[in-house]
């Protein structure tokens, strides 16, 4: 039946009043909020939050609580944006050997393997993340898995597959490879089209500047942000050239320094404010902390790396890192730690944004601890500010993935992406291995 015209802002009505009398809203109270803008902490803090997102932000003496809401009391703690990891790898989980995990696990990566990894970043602090490297199909699964709620798991922002030159053998599932620019841009298409949030490039040095063009082009016009691995110096030289919006890792080996071309090239594109910020994601611990971590294996032996893996995976891990410090893939690494703070530093005083990534899942990083170990080097061995290393964490990744409208900070309107830690964390960073309160949501989940 035709419902008459005069009775529709009536029915709007009742089910508008209807909806806010369902929703819930509870105050997370008393806490030492750092709500990602880089202001000072706001002690006794009140953050309301309705359903998904929060309502308010205030003080207990500013912003009254509701009668009728729950109280969860946040004292004695530091309450914080939910942490982003700009570049973890939810298809590993830290086995020493590739070839065999390439061979052995990808029937299991979609059902086991990429949801124990998601569940253990989201039980870490971390509410959202980049996973830059894996099977298309299931990379998009697992992320819609977790946005409907079926599985524990933090936002996941997804390349697929890396885009390179051509696929190294037996990697053809997660690696794809480029014949020329129409191929190049088809394969960006296809990933855009498939829904995708990123582009990933790697070994672009062996590219043509056309295929290269033709990637960056596609994936801007699919308005997909384009990160690349810096490694080698001409990584880093045809990224710039071309548009590249991010760069990963810290690179060049033992070299001591970024070349002056480089960094030239570097200092004039963050130059160039009406092009945004150049973004830099250095995944540098591994290097500082890789010498003591063989000489006390502690973190292998820490269970928290094995929540939701089944038996069998983790007995095979175990084996694989019996040794740790025979792993071929660590050897140079010593050496790398040398020249790493400086390049660290270069890259600071070249301007580019630096975000918070680790690499989680390559040999002997763990979802479970990656991300805090990343923040305490930043701090404690690189002399990075606290506030800074938060940001780095939490504004600046929501910026850089063009989300920032809905995350990165906690004021009202946004979703309710929050995590307390007992404690100081802007005095002792490393608080964050043991994150008490994660909420994704609104959701309190840990």
């Amino acid at each position: 039946m035709r419902i008459p015209r005069l009775t529709v802002p009536c029915f709007l009505f009742s089910v508008l009043c209807a909806a806010s009398l369902t929703a819930k809203t509870t105050a997370y109270v008393g806490g030492r909020l750092i709500d990602g803008w880089g202001g000072a902490p706001v002690n006794n803090s009140v953050i309301l939050v309705e359903n998904e997102r929060i309502k308010a932000v205030g003080t207990a003496e500013t912003l009254p609580v509701p009668a009728g809401a729950e109280v969860v009391s946040l004292a004695g703690m530091s309450v914080l944006p939910g942490l982003w990891d700009n570049h973890v790898h939810t298809m590993l989980l830290g086995h020493s050997d590739y070839t065999h995990w390439d061979k052995t696990y990808p029937a299991r990566f979609e059902k086991e393997i990429m949801p124990a990894a998601a569940r253990q970043l989201l039980f870490a602090g971390v509410t959202s993340a980049r996973d830059l490297g894996a099977p298309l199909d299931a990379s998009i699964n697992v992320r819609q898995r977790i946005a409907r709620g079926e599985i524990p798991g933090p936002t996941l922002y997804v390349s697929g597959p890396f885009i390179q030159h051509e696929a190294y053998p037996g990697t053809e599932d997660f690696r794809w490879g480029v014949k020329g620019a129409e191929d190049a841009r088809a394969k960006v298409k296809r990933l855009a089209d498939a829904g995708v949030n990123i582009i990933k490039l790697i070994d672009q040095d062996q590219m043509t500047g056309e295929e290269i063009a033709a990637i960056v082009d596609e994936a801007h016009k699919n308005k997909r942000p384009v990160v690349a691995h810096s490694h080698r110096p001409d990584e880093i030289r045809l990224g710039l050239k071309y548009g590249v919006d991010c760069f990963e890792h810290t690179g060049l080996a033992t070299a001591p320094g970024y070349p002056d071309d480089v960094l030239a090239a570097l200092k004039e594109r963050t130059a160039k404010m009406s092009l945004g910020p150049l973004f830099w994601c250095p995944t540098i611990e591994g290097f500082f902390n890789y010498e003591y971590n063989v000489a006390n294996p502690m973190h292998i032996e820490d269970t928290g790396w094995q929540n939701g893996v089944p038996a069998d995976i983790v007995a095979d891990i175990k084996q694989s890192l019996k040794n740790p410090g025979w792993l071929a893939y660590y050897q140079i690494t010593p050496l790398r730690a040398k020249t790493s703070a400086a390049k660290f530093k270069q890259l600071q005083e070249a301007g580019v944004v630096l975000l918070i990534g680790t690499d989680s899942g390559i040999p002997m990083k763990f979802h479970n601890q990656s991300t805090w170990r990343e923040l305490d080097i930043w701090v404690n061995r690189l002399g990075v500010d606290s506030m800074t290393a938060i940001r780095g964490a939490t504004y600046w990744p929501a910026v850089a993935m063009k989300v920032d409208k809905d995350y990165g900070t906690i004021q009202a309107g946004k979703y309710a992406d929050i995590i307390a830690v007992k404690g100081d964390v802007l005095r002792y960073i490393d608080l964050l291995q043991r994150v008490d309160v994660v909420i994704k949501h609104g959701k309190r989940v840990k």
